[in-house]
């Protein structure tokens, strides 16, 4: 990865990265409008992501009418369900923003789970109008870190890591161990800027790995955007193995 599309960003704890995200999720979306008129970015599930979306109900300059919201995975369960990505980024901002509800794009769990990866990369291909072998260009894509290194739902040993043709797939895994959507690597990376957010020392030696040393060890360390920004948004715990020199800067509240 070459070293000016890379940047690590450090805060010194979940609050100050998740205040940097929504920064970042502002700035994308005010510059993409700007430029071609929409802003088209995926969301991540999990814990750590969840306090940046609840700050982006609060950010009055982002034009939210040209706003559309895809997600990078999602587990095949209800909307109601604590489990559920769509559900839990609905309750933190998405129903308190007024996005028009045909740009929340979520991904399907009321059919069977293959038939919601092709309902999904159907629904891609339409909104992007690409023709065959053609990928969609994300304006921003979030992405979080297990501890065992998978990102979206792509996780070691799995078969969708060598997925290259499908933009969506089904996979089954994770904790809790459900069916699951997931974009697929070839999406990730044709993003104009894909932004990790990590948090807690327990992901500190899989930080380390993936960003310092061990190229293709993890799933994370696939993610590599062919022409994009890669950013990293770590707390001081997850940062903590990493090399002072590989640092961009730290992140002021």
């Amino acid at each position: 990865m070459k070293k000016d599309r890379l940047r690590i960003m450090v805060g010194e704890n979940r609050e100050a990265i998740s205040e940097g995200g929504a920064r970042l999720f502002e700035q994308k979306a005010i510059e993409s409008v700007e430029r071609k008129g929409r802003f088209l970015v995926a969301l991540s599930g999990g814990s750590t992501p969840r306090e940046m979306h609840k700050r982006l109900a609060f950010r009055a300059s982002i034009l939210w009418d040209e706003v559309h919201v895809f997600w990078g995975d999602e587990r095949c369960v209800p909307v109601d369900s604590p489990w559920s990505n769509y559900g839990a980024a609905w309750d933190d901002f998405l129903g308190k923003v007024p996005l028009p509800a045909e740009h929340i794009h979520p991904m399907p769990v009321h059919m069977t789970p293959d038939e919601g990866a092709l309902s999904y990369e159907r629904e891609l291909k339409h909104l992007f109008g690409l023709t065959a072998g053609g990928l969609p260009l994300l304006d921003l894509v979030f992405l979080g870190m297990g501890k065992d290194g998978h990102t979206a739902s792509l996780f070691p040993g799995a078969k969708s890591l060598e997925e290259r043709e499908k933009l969506v797939v089904a996979v089954k895994g994770g904790d809790p161990d459900v069916y699951r959507l997931t974009l697929t690597f070839p999406v990730i990376n044709r993003a104009r800027e894909v932004i990790f957010m990590v948090s807690g020392r327990e992901k500190a030696e899989v930080v380390k790995a993936v960003i310092e040393a061990e190229e293709g060890r993890f799933p994370a360390s696939r993610v590599r955007p062919a022409s994009g920004m890669l950013t990293w948004l770590l707390d001081r715990e997850a940062s903590s193995l990493l090399a002072e020199k590989t640092l961009s800067f730290y992140l002021h509240p």
